[in-house]
């Protein structure tokens, strides 16, 4: 099982490395080493977030999530998408940008850099209306309940998330342009900027989130008309299979996924710059590392692992909520990339372990000893 999920992650880094050992000998091969386990401890919980959109796809998505996506995952994110960066900040075309990636690499580090503040308001408002209408929401299972609680009361408030993210924006903004300001005024404009890109960030996942929402409650009448034949199936004693999205919900679905992807990997595209402003060696080594996220992505389905540990999913949109507010703060400030991977590790990791306890509590109360009251308490959060 472990050697077919991960089979084409375990080719893919090989082929990777021997690519960077022909390229520019063993320094580049550390180089790719170093931006493979950057791009992994990353993005560890896009993965989880991937695995609960990913269960509810059709065997056909879910292949072209791990074909098409992949592709896009690498080269358009990794490869690609600086270079367009480049070429819109720059305004200079597409080819001027590559010969730039390659023959003056210091000057395309540097127009990359600039272009920094508007590609982390995007990434960040994105981010941010994930983690918000993820917490705003009321669930059964609830993991850290003192928080939880009172901000599910809270998200009864219509667009109440759209607005918050706005305010932050907005925030955002001011304080950039207040800061530019003190410093001789020279970058005041980038504020308009941060403005603008944040909007257009927003604005995407509202089209993009809603599109998918709106074809998957469509399926809601599928579903009641395919009830009957599932209970006449349990009946049967046959296995009952999940109803899973096809069609045009499971292709906006598959939009949504590759955008959280992309918001995803700009702190990593971002952070590879820090190690090396060599496209090449780049794209490798995040290429390789995204391999490994899709990988992990297919295991988490096929395993059931967000079912047996049900508070891995808070984890990892606690994770994006902290990944929104530094991508938000690096527009002014920087932020060592071993802090984000950090701190998305360690809060998934903490939400392993809650889940962890929690089955033990439940398995320990079933086991005779514990009431109905007791079991609930246990299946509502910690």
């Amino acid at each position: 099982m472990l050697l077919k999920t991960f089979g084409w992650s375990f080719a893919i880094t090989a082929l990777g490395l021997v690519a960077a050992v022909l390229y520019g000998g063993w320094e580049a091969f550390g180089i790719v080493a170093i931006l493979c386990i950057l791009e992994i401890s990353l993005s560890f919980d896009n993965a989880v977030v991937n695995a609960g959109i990913l269960k509810k796809m059709n065997a056909f998505w879910q292949k072209i999530f791990l074909t098409i996506g992949i592709l896009i995952a690498v080269f358009g994110m990794r490869l690609v998408f600086p270079v367009v960066i480049v070429a819109i900040s720059a305004k200079i075309g597409p080819i001027d940008a590559v010969d730039l990636a390659f023959n003056e690499p210091d000057r395309y580090q540097e127009l990359v850099t600039d272009a920094h503040p508007s590609i982390a308001a995007f990434g960040g408002m994105f981010l941010l209306m994930i983690f918000l209408d993820f917490i705003f929401e009321d669930r059964d299972i609830q993991w850290l309940r003192w928080i939880e609680r009172p901000l599910a009361k809270l998200g009864r408030v219509d667009m109440l998330s759209v607005c918050i993210a706005l305010i932050v924006l907005l925030v955002t903004s001011m304080t950039f342009a207040t800061h530019a300001h003190q410093h001789g005024g020279a970058h005041v404009d980038k504020a308009q900027t941060v403005l603008i890109s944040g909007i257009a960030g927003l604005i995407t996942y509202l089209v993009v989130g809603g599109l998918s929402g709106f074809f998957e409650n469509k399926l809601e009448e599928e579903e009641e008309r395919e009830h009957e034949a599932e209970e006449e199936a349990k009946r049967s004693g046959k296995k009952v299979s999940a109803v899973q999205l096809a069609g045009k919900a499971a292709f906006f679905m598959f939009l949504y996924l590759e955008v959280l992807d992309a918001s995803f990997s700009f702190d990593g595209v971002i952070g590879a710059f820090a190690i090396t402003n060599d496209i090449v060696l780049m794209a490798l080594g995040l290429g390789v590392g995204a391999m490994y996220v899709r990988s992990l992505t297919v295991y988490l389905v096929k395993q059931g692992t967000l079912d047996d540990y049900v508070y891995l999913e808070h984890g990892a949109h606690y994770a994006i909520g902290a990944l929104a507010v530094l991508l938000l703060i690096t527009i002014q400030y920087e932020i060592n990339e071993v802090i984000t991977g950090l701190i998305g590790v360690v809060l998934i990791a903490w939400s392993f372990w809650s889940s962890v306890r929690r089955n033990r509590a439940l398995a320990a109360a079933e086991g005779g000893s514990g009431s109905s009251d007791d079991k609930a308490e246990v299946s509502s959060g910690v």
